[in-house]
């Protein structure tokens, strides 16, 4: 039997990846749920982070990473969306300043401290404090890391989430995405939006014309992997609107798909979330309208054949 994601019981450690001269990637396999990427800008005044990580522990381990490259301090915290996997580690950050989109504080706030069972297999936490950004903007803000600009973008739309951001360096052609794009793992549009989430890689991230773009989640790829989540968004609108031509429920119609070119990203269960939120858009719901999360999140536990989903974290 071919090994996935779910045999998995000890993730590779992570790991810190230089994408651009003083720009690093911090990469956390095995990528699955709640195992996300992070990144640094390490300037000569202090150091400007993308994100956090989802546990007390992971978090730590990854300031330690930074400290390993360079002693100066972590002076700003880019939040690149809500999910907790990205913020729940905001509180390890005393001395810096919270960036995000406004939706995200609002998101951060409601979502409240972490969940697992029975959703996902019991998780080590560790003591997290919700602590939501805190100088936020509507369409976006620029950061410097001495001369070299930083451009922190609202998307526009939902897309992943409802308030999605992204950290794109011009002068070195390369994006931090956050969980606009995963890779080799299945992306999750749950909370966003399936039509919204193409037309933001399509008119907003493709036209960047990125050459390296650190993604929420798996290894650093080019931006051909652009085009394989289109590929994937485009197969989960168009099995929404034949489910729905049959009369046939999210769930029924994930248990029946032939994921073809999709079989072999890791936490395949979330195409049960993703035709959920393609079924209200065919029905005419608006993009990022809330939808019963945790309805949908049954359902995905129903097509995990009953078990908690696998969370490595």
């Amino acid at each position: 039997m071919s090994t996935t994601a779910h045999d998995v019981t000890s993730p590779g450690p992570p790991r810190v990846e230089e994408v651009s001269d003083g720009v690093f990637a911090y990469l956390q396999p095995d990528g699955t749920w709640w195992i996300n990427n992070t990144g640094f800008l390490a300037g000569t005044r202090g150091v400007v982070s993308v994100d956090a990580c989802s546990t007390e522990r992971r978090t730590r381990a990854y300031l330690a990473a930074i400290r390993r490259v360079t002693p100066r301090p972590v002076r700003t915290l880019v939040n690149t969306h809500h999910h907790g996997d990205h913020t729940f580690g905001n509180f390890l950050f005393p001395g810096a300043t919270i960036v995000a989109h406004e939706g995200t504080r609002d998101s951060v706030l409601a979502f409240g401290p972490p969940i697992d069972e029975p959703i996902w297999n019991k998780v080590d936490w560790g003591a997290v404090e919700i602590e939501p950004p805190f100088l936020t903007y509507p369409e976006g803000v620029t950061v410097w890391v001495d001369d070299l600009r930083c451009e922190v973008r609202h998307v526009g739309t939902p897309a992943h989430t409802t308030n999605d951001s992204i950290l794109w360096i011009p002068e070195r052609g390369v994006l931090f995405c956050g969980d606009l794009l995963f890779n080799g793992g299945t992306p999750f549009l749950m909370q966003g939006s399936v039509a919204g989430a193409i037309s933001v890689l399509t008119d907003v991230v493709k036209p960047l014309g990125a050459t390296t773009i650190v993604p929420g989640h798996g290894p650093v790829a080019g931006p051909d992997l652009i085009d394989h989540v289109l590929g994937y968004l485009r197969f989960v609108q168009d099995s929404a609107r034949a489910g729905k031509a049959a009369g046939l429920a999210p769930l029924e119609v994930a248990r029946e798909l032939d994921l073809g070119a999709y079989a072999g990203l890791s936490d395949p269960e979330r195409i049960v979330g993703d035709l959920h939120r393609a079924y209200a858009e065919v029905d005419g719901a608006a993009p990022g309208v809330r939808l019963d999360s945790i309805a949908m999140l049954r359902d995905m536990v129903a097509y995990n054949g009953g078990k908690p989903l696998s969370c490595l974290a």
